[in-house]
């Protein structure tokens, strides 16, 4: 019985890139010997620890030697440099290879994880992948022995949205090439190209070429590497001639696709959810590895869900199969990535719980070729078989067919010998060679393009060189000189560039779209060493000078994919302050960062689909925005901020808001029709399958806050409050009151105004949310066939409830009353409202839009009707968590005033309590007195018309409620200020304007703040007074 082996894991941790130190992220991973603990940034007592066969500290502690390779920084470091890396996996890949056992290693991890530089590296410092055909060919040459012979056949594919793309053939693969299976291999891709080698560098230079077709092989649709898996193979065999044997390896060195954002939700409610295979791979794996950590823990399992994708065909043999296999998981560091961080390490946690099975790979020749013939034998036969039967199975047949005739092939590739298949591989590695010095010689003598990829392993492979005098730059190859580009929103001819007397100038042609260093040029420019020139909507290059402007010390990395869409944001007046102020420290909130992160990604990817909608005449408009960016939760405090994308049709005006994960699947599908558009096929489809469908719905326009602390004292609050959209900016005016009422819905007076709330304490409490009407409505303005609809949540209540939706009118009368019963008052319930808002959205209708349902449901409601909310637990929601040096001055003050306000109700207490001796005192004197000094005595207490003066408690009460109007008003004017945003800081008189605006709110909300104190002080001061006044004539009486 064959022995099982676990597929060894190890995990990686990154350095912190630019933006992260930039933003000064924290460190939220601990590795100590092979156990990584992850803390979380929200709480940093929550903490989980994973166990791996091999850990890797590369965070910190390591410099650059001189040939630009990271090394540890002394003899203390415990930074693990690239080779130490591959002297753990890779020459373990290596020496189950000369064993002859398959091998096989996997790369997982979130985009911007390391995977990539820790399989291919990074300039000289290179990865597992050159490191181990290197140190293979090194082997072969110490090992040379006369009867024995050794034969290594590189390949590299790639799958994309489910396609396998040979990076190796030149010739056109429509639909990518064909996965078969077969009993001896299993599945594999039929025509692969399998190059002889016998030197690295002829596998350098196939990496190189492989690399340069990922970039440009589509041809219009940058493809990003970072959605595509790469999986290189390796087939090593030891031929002895004498016995007639081969023990053959076939080393698989697999660079998994990126894993997306793991918290990011949104396509799981789009209908096309399923229409995209471009994740199809990575969760099919995951469903294999569960699937195969489930048999090994001892669970039945009935299926494991190989055939399920394309990748997952291809490595059955390494999960589960005939193949030694590991694989390394890379994570960031960063407390921005937590979520992505802690998803990885769970991934990787499941498969090492993988069993494999692996063999030696040891055939006879001939006995390999007698059993090729034998099963062609049985083929012919089957053939013949159906043909005399007449059965109509023209698809078995054709299927049958093929079979023989790749056995045929397999043979004569097995008669043909090694020395003819390498003489071949010479002829086309001697035009690579003379290609590549021509290519090291040009770089000394012009400038030139390098492109960028968003996949830093993919930048600098196309170099466009710039020639002396006129070259023009376009899809066109008419010109004389000319350099051709595919890509979005390229022209025939797109741009001229001019080299001449050392200087290089840049032109646009009529209405080409040309970035330079993120600002649009609209006429000649020149180009200067290290500029960043973008043409159409994403070819994307790094513009390097003359010989004599380059520096040799030079670092072209910084200079990446993030770099260019930060630059191009910065300029459009977006940057990490846009979405929320730094600490006092000037660290960055980790969400805010990675917010910043999923913009500055997906924006270059809505340029790109507005290029497919408007070549396709689709009649949309796709904008980039951030959700929540000026909202806050009901606390006051900043909600969570997500991307979003707004479409609209430039036709009939109706709008979509899509999730940015709705969007990228939905852009995905969009890519493949353009394809089939470019390539001449039939696009129509019907509308349930068209990503650029989707059936009218209603669209968020707003938020108001009203709040809720006078329900604690049985005031009734006239409100006028602004609903505000996601940017900051006003939709409408609402209008609407918070009335304390009676059970049968009649408003409290005055008089049962409460001063201390704790008198609520188990009794009923009844109030009405009146919605009145909403006022000067955008939505409508821009189009009166529209109509609004308001939704809220009372307290924690489970079910929202919405106003009747109201059309064609900007100025909507809504007159809708809602009465809420809340049957025994706690504690937490009053500290609930001391502390929180009402929250009311705005939410827009267009044509076609059924609304949403105003129906109460299933609701319990007492006997006069009211709704009743006493089950409701308060909880408070879910937000980010924000330090105190992140509150501003204003805050602070508002905090201060309700400190004030809390001694100002001790007071109060004190003057309730003093108030019931006085009563007791003076009916004990009314008993006691006779007549005539009683009726003196009423005199000199009621007054000469014998009418009582009126309570304490009452004018309290007055004053209190007068208090938190004014309140209200300052919290709006406070909330407000916060949703402002500075304008761009190179408009200097539009920014002079915004600090002066500023500060008139900011003067103007000081005065309101130290108005509502002053006024509150006197009328208090004003009651004490009275209350000392009336307690000195009643002890003078006594």
């Amino acid at each position: 019985m064959l022995s099982a082996d676990s597929v060894k894991v190890a995990v990686r941790v990154r350095p912190f890139n630019q933006m992260e130190k930039d933003a000064g992220s924290r460190c939220i991973i601990s590795v100590v010997l092979n156990s990584i603990t992850v803390c979380d940034p929200r709480n940093r007592n929550n903490t989980k620890s994973f166990t791996f066969d091999l850990s890797y500290w590369s965070h910190s502690a390591f410099i650059k030697n001189e040939e630009g390779i990271l090394i540890p920084d002394g003899p203390t470091s415990r930074y693990a440099d690239q080779r130490r890396v591959f002297d753990d996996l890779g020459q373990e890949v290596l020496n189950n290879a000369w064993k002859g056992y398959n091998a096989t290693l996997l790369a997982y991890g979130q985009t911007g994880s390391g995977k990539s530089y820790s399989m291919i590296g990074y300039g000289p410092d290179r990865g597992i992948i050159p490191l181990t055909c290197d140190e293979l060919f090194k082997a072969t040459k110490q090992n040379q022995e006369h009867d024995k012979q050794y034969q290594i056949y590189f390949s590299m594919l790639e799958i994309y949205n489910e396609k396998v793309i040979d990076l190796l053939s030149k010739s056109k693969q429509p639909g990518g090439l064909k996965v078969r299976e077969s009993p001896q291999k299993g599945f594999y891709v039929q025509d692969r190209k399998s190059v002889p080698c016998e030197s690295y560098e002829q596998v350098e230079q196939l990496m190189k070429e492989g690399n340069k077709k990922r970039i440009t092989a589509s041809t219009n649709i940058n493809t990003t590497s970072s959605r595509s898996h790469m999986i290189i193979t390796i087939q090593f065999k030891q031929v002895f001639l004498k016995d007639h044997l081969t023990k053959q390896s076939d080393i698989n060195l697999v660079d998994l696709a990126g894993s997306e954002r793991q918290k990011t939700s949104g396509s799981e409610g789009d209908r096309l959810r399923e229409g995209t295979a471009i994740n199809l791979s990575l969760t099919t794996l995951g469903n294999v590895i569960s699937a195969l950590a489930e048999i090994a823990m001892g669970k039945k399992v009935l299926h494991v869900p190989y055939r399920n994708s394309t990748l997952t065909k291809l490595l059955q043999s390494a999960l589960g199969g005939n193949s030694k296999t590991m694989m390394i998981a890379t994570v960031s560091p960063a407390d921005s990535c937590y979520e992505e961080t802690l998803s990885t390490l769970r991934y990787a946690e499941r498969t090492k719980n993988i069993q494999n099975k692996a063999v030696v790979n040891e055939n006879p020749t001939e006995r390999l070729i007698l059993e090729l013939r034998a099963e062609n034998t049985k083929l012919r036969s089957t053939i013949t078989k159906l043909r005399n039967s007449g059965q109509m199975v023209e698809e078995e047949t054709k299927e049958l067919r093929w079979s023989l005739a790749e056995n045929e092939l397999q043979m004569a590739e097995i008669q043909t010998s090694w020395v003819q298949r390498l003489e071949q591989a010479r002829k086309e590695w001697e035009q690579q060679y003379q290609t590549l010095t021509q290519e090291k010689h040009m770089i000394q003598m012009f400038p030139y393009l390098s492109n960028v990829n968003v996949d830093p392993q993919l930048s600098a492979f196309v170099k466009l060189f710039i020639q002396d005098g006129e070259t023009v730059i376009g899809q066109s190859r008419r010109s004389p000189q000319a350099i051709v580009i595919k890509g979005f929103g390229i022209a025939d001819k797109h741009a001229t560039i001019t080299n001449l007397d050392n200087k290089v100038t840049l032109e646009p042609h009529g209405q080409a779209k040309v970035t330079l260093n993120g600002v649009l040029v609209l006429t000649k420019v020149q180009l200067r060493h290290l500029d960043r020139v973008i043409l159409g909507s994403n070819s994307i290059y790094l513009y390097v000078g003359f010989l004599s402007e380059r520096n040799g010390e030079e670092d072209f990395s910084k200079y990446d994919y993030d770099f260019f869409q930060s630059e191009l944001a910065a300029v459009e007046g977006f940057d990490r302050d846009a979405l929320g102020p730094a600490c006092g420290n000037k660290k960055v909130d980790p969400s805010v960062l990675a917010v910043f992160l999923d913009y500055i990604r997906v924006k270059p990817m809505v340029v790109e689909v507005n290029q497919i909608s408007e070549e396709l005449n689709k009649d949309l408009k796709f904008e980039l925005e951030v959700k929540n960016l000026a909202l806050t939760d009901s606390r006051g405090q900043d909600l969570i901020k997500e991307v979003m994308v707004k479409v609209t049709n430039k036709m009939t005006h109706q709008v979509w808001v899509w999730s940015r994960a709705k969007f990228v699947n939905r852009k995905f599908i969009m890519e493949d029709i353009y394809q089939r558009f470019i390539d001449g096929e039939n696009i129509s489809l019907d509308r349930e399958s068209d990503p650029f469908w989707d059936p009218i719905e209603a669209v968020h326009l707003g938020t108001a806050y009203v709040w809720l602390q006078s329900l604690n004292y049985c005031i009734a609050m006239e409100e006028h409050v602004e609903f505000h959209n996601s940017q900051g900016e006003e939709e409408a005016i609402l209008q609407m009151n918070l009335v304390p009422c009676t059970p049968t819905g009649q408003p409290l007076g005055e008089d049962e105004i409460l001063i201390d709330p704790t008198e609520l304490v188990g009794q009923r409490l009844d109030f009405q949310v009146q919605i009145t009407q909403c006022l000067g409505i955008k939505w409508l303005k821009q189009n009166i066939e529209r109509g609004i609809q308001i939704r809220y949540h009372v307290l924690n209540h489970p079910h929202p409830f919405h106003t009747k939706p109201v059309w064609n009118t900007v100025n909507a009368r809504i007159d809708q009353v809602m009465q809420f019963t809340v049957k025994s008052v706690s504690q937490e319930l009053l500290n609930y409202l001391q502390n929180h808002a009402l929250v009311l959205d705005l939410w827009g209708l267009q044509e076609g839009c059924i609304g949403i349902s105003s129906s109460l449901g299933e609701v319990e409601l007492t006997d006069e009707g009211s709704i009743i909310i006493d089950d409701v637990t308060p909880r408070l929601p879910s937000s980010v968590e924000i330090g105190d040096d992140q509150l501003s001055e204003l805050y602070i003050k508002l905090s201060k005033l309700e400190q004030e306000i809390e001694l100002l109700r001790d007071v109060n207490r004190t003057l309730r309590e003093d108030n019931v001796t006085m009563k007791d005192t003076l009916k004990k004197m009314i008993s006691d007195a006779p007549r005539k000094s009683l009726q003196h005595m009423n005199i000199q207490a009621f007054g000469t018309k014998g009418t009582p003066k009126a309570s304490y408690e009452v004018e309290f009460a007055k004053a209190l409620k007068a208090f938190y109007q004014s309140m209200n008003r300052v919290r709006s004017q406070l909330l407000g200020l916060r949703r402002h945003r500075p304008p761009d800081e190179d408009d200097v008189d539009r920014l002079r304007m915004y600090l002066d605006k500023q500060t008139r709110v900011i003067k103007d909300l000081g005065e309101s703040f130290e108005l509502c104190m002053n006024t509150l002080k006197n009328d208090v001061s004003h009651i004490i007074k009275k209350k000392k006044e009336h307690t000195l004539w009643s002890s003078v009486t006594k």
